[in-house]
């Protein structure tokens, strides 16, 4: 099977589908209660928080978490790690909206 994932060249894909099927074991279960890999395009993990204070957490651990991933896949396999937090809401509703304005921040300002 090795040798037939190298002759295809998905070693690197194999490689981090495993990574992304083993995340909670990887970076613990706290972390991975919380936020969840979400893709991966050249070199680049993008991971999705549950809230802004865990994106914020999971991008201080980001030096820790590429030296947890480059001993899993390899060195150079991960090189970045983008965090994303939850989205905002919208307060734009309806087909007019007023230019410049915020939404409720502009009333409470």
């Amino acid at each position: 099977m090795a040798r037939l994932i190298a002759e295809r060249g998905w070693t690197e894909t194999v490689a981090i589908g495993g990574v992304l099927g083993r995340w909670n074991q990887i970076v613990g279960a706290d972390v991975a209660g919380h936020c969840q890999p979400i893709s991966f395009v050249d070199g680049v993990l993008t991971v999705g928080a549950d809230s802004s204070a865990w994106a914020t957490q999971v991008r201080l651990l980001t030096p820790n978490l590429l030296g947890l991933l480059a001993r899993e896949v390899g060195e150079g396999t991960v090189t970045r790690i983008v965090v994303r937090g939850p989205s905002a809401p919208s307060w734009r509703h309806g087909p007019r909206v007023a230019p410049g304005s915020k939404g409720p921040g502009d009333t409470y300002g």
